[in-house]
């Protein structure tokens, strides 16, 4: 008998096996009844026996058949598997572990690669693709020819000796992507620096004439593009450009704001521009909120520079030239009067500088917490006395007033109440104060600053008064007294800290000094402020002297800046620091001092010009801040790297102002 059907022949041995059973139990009951029953178990052996002489062969034939069958199937298998990877309409390669190429289909080398031997080149060698970004399920974007493909990548085995990876053409869809964000639409606002102050005094022919050149300017600006450009107010105008123009101005730094600084206004004063660009956004409203974000940065950094606001930060262009100061006070005036109504009702003061205090920093604290104290309201000043760089101060008026000003940072914990006021002053950034803790409990905030804003600026403040182009905080908070009125007075003790700020930060009237930095220095000398007092508040030891010299004389020059390295520590070397790298900007030629100075872990690296280079732009690119002529930055890098990364930011930083 032949069993042709694997089908057929398992109806077969089931329905013998099932005529087993049967005639098994029909035998087991016929002779149940009997007397004489021990030949029903004979019988039943008997056939049993003899049907498994039957199922037997018709197992061995059914295993024999179904080998057949399945080696036929997975030949044609192979074959159909062989023959549609060969045809697969997408191309597909197989490599081993080491990349190499040991076979591929027809459009893989027809289509990808034409005309040459692929078999054992390196898959590298021919694409740059990231195998671990081939292996997830989003596969990896690669670009052969001109064309772009998605590849995923499989393996073939358990071993994983063997990958086979496909290839989809996505062309169509990278080019539309492309196309669309292209076409993305961006708001850029441009606004002309202290415009009132620049045509108070300029004729109208004058004024008539810079205004033409600068609707020029902007007309150029958005030349050969499909922008949409519009003049708000006379210093204002709107632009609405797409996205693959705003790159190519980007690419140029924004060079509008060096012909806008071509443009005189009565043949002297140099025109500036700030601008605020918004992109990356959902929509255009989006776009208006991040470009007016932007322009605000700008303002706050003293103009003449464009900020791009995206959803993931900012990025600066320009900045070169100095702020230009406001000579009216009606803004200091205003911010008194708001600062006096937050007052109203509080329990206490608190004043806290940044981190390392100096005598900025201290002596506006100090100016702040004597003038509160003469009407009668508790006030303090927080501070760290234990890193404090303002010593001198601290002992000065310790030994000189019988009121109690300094307080630590857990002290402060301890007396803050929920109708306590916080007055942050020298600082915007919620990353440098004092102390994060006393900041974090505050429910009520005033900033009170001069630096150039910063991303990290602290938030949800009930009063922000921001002035980069004032001298000092000091400077600042002697202008806000001479309009707190109410009884408040200056003792001489406290005019003299806030006279020494002004002092450290202008280098004795040196750097950064206006009309209002003047008018300040002349209030606090009629208070009582006595500069020989004063100037005994910056005298050194000995060692510091000498640790200041030798730094001075490690320096190097490179490119126009005086660099001094070194890994000793000292209890005052961030005084030495900052002396020497003033000190280093008296060598002839230098634009620029820089001082670095920590050890195998980390470093810090303070920076002074005299204008010629922005070393607030300088360290700001290196994670630091400051102001035009004074910043620092803090690396977490031994001191040898941290010069090399100066040396590598000094470059940049020429070859894109120069």
């Amino acid at each position: 008998m032949k069993i042709n059907a694997n089908g057929g022949m398992q109806l077969l041995i089931r329905l013998i096996t099932l005529l087993l059973v049967i005639f098994s139990l029909i035998a087991a009951f016929g002779y149940a009844g009997k007397s004489d029953s021990s030949a029903a178990p004979k019988i039943v052996l008997i056939m049993i026996i003899i049907l498994s002489v039957l199922l037997v062969p018709l197992y061995i034939a059914y295993s024999n058949n179904l080998k057949k069958t399945v080696s036929k199937l997975s030949s044609r298998v192979a074959k159909t598997e062989k023959a549609s990877l060969q045809n697969f309409p997408a191309p597909a390669v197989l490599i081993d572990n080491d990349l190499d190429i040991i076979w591929f289909n027809t459009f893989f080398s027809d289509n990808l690669f034409k005309d040459r031997n692929l078999y054992g080149l390196r898959l590298d060698s021919l694409m740059n693709i990231d195998m671990a970004k081939a292996f997830t399920p989003e596969g990896d974007l690669v670009c052969i020819g001109g064309r772009f493909y998605n590849v995923s990548a499989v393996y073939t085995d358990r071993s994983n000796q063997f990958t086979i990876m496909y290839f989809k053409d996505t062309t169509d869809f990278v080019e539309l992507d492309y196309e669309t964000r292209q076409a993305h639409k961006s708001v850029i606002i441009i606004m002309i620096d202290n415009y009132d102050d620049l045509m108070r005094n300029s004729l109208e022919s004058e004024k008539a004439h810079t205004m033409v050149e600068l609707e020029y300017l902007v007309e150029n600006f958005v030349k050969d593009t499909n922008s949409v450009s519009k003049k708000l107010s006379n210093d204002r105008f709107f632009v609405i450009m797409e996205e693959r123009y705003l790159s190519k101005i980007i690419n140029n730094r924004f060079k509008v704001l060096e012909d806008a600084r071509n443009i005189k206004v009565g043949g002297s004063q140099s025109v500036t521009l700030s601008i605020g660009v918004g992109t990356g956004a959902s929509n255009l409203a989006e776009s208006e909120s991040y470009a007016k974000a932007a322009l605000d940065m700008c303002l706050g950094r003293g103009g003449d520079q464009a900020a791009v606001k995206t959803d993931n930060g900012y990025e600066f262009y320009g900045g070169v030239s100095k702020g230009i100061e406001k000579n009216t006070k009606v803004r200091s005036r205003m911010m008194a009067n708001r600062l006096y109504e937050i007052m109203a009702g509080k329990d206490k003061i608190l004043v806290m500088g940044h981190r390392f205090g100096d005598l900025d920093s201290i002596g506006a604290a100090v100016g702040l917490v004597g003038a509160f104290k003469s009407i009668s309201r508790e006030a303090y000043v927080v501070v760290n006395e234990d890193t404090c760089l303002a010593k001198s101060l601290i002992k000065y008026i310790e030994d000189h007033d019988i009121a109690k000003y300094f307080i630590s940072p857990q002290e402060a914990l301890v007396k803050m109440t929920s109708d306590t006021l916080l007055i942050v002053v020298d600082t915007h950034n919620s990353e440098i104060v004092d102390s994060k803790e006393v900041l974090a409990s505050a429910k009520e905030v005033v900033v009170i600053d001069h630096h150039r804003l910063m991303v990290k600026a602290i938030e949800n403040t009930a009063l922000f008064f921001h002035e980069p182009n004032a001298s000092s905080a000091c400077e600042m908070v002697t202008e806000l007294l001479q309009y707190l009125d109410n009884g408040v007075k200056l003792s001489p003790l406290q005019a003299e800290a806030l006279l020494s700020g002004i002092m450290l930060d202008t280098k004795n009237f040196i750097m950064r000094t206006g009309v209002k930095t003047f008018e300040a220095a002349a209030y606090l000398k009629s208070a009582g402020a006595d500069t020989v007092a004063v100037k005994k508040l910056f005298a050194n030891s000995i060692e510091t002297y000498q640790e200041k010299s030798a730094l001075i004389s490690k320096a190097e020059i490179y490119r126009k800046c005086a660099v001094a390295c070194t890994t000793e520590n000292f209890s005052n070397i961030r005084i030495a620091a900052s002396q020497a790298a003033d000190e280093m900007l008296g060598i002839t030629g230098v634009n620029a001092a820089f001082v670095i100075y920590g050890d195998n872990s980390s470093a810090n690296i303070s920076a002074r010009s005299m204008g010629a280079y922005n070393v607030q732009v300088l360290m700001e690119s290196m994670g630091g801040g400051g102001h035009q002529t004074m910043a620092a930055t803090q690396l977490k890098m031994s001191v040898e790297e941290a010069k090399k990364a100066l040396y590598e930011t000094i470059d940049e930083y020429i070859r894109n102002n120069t």
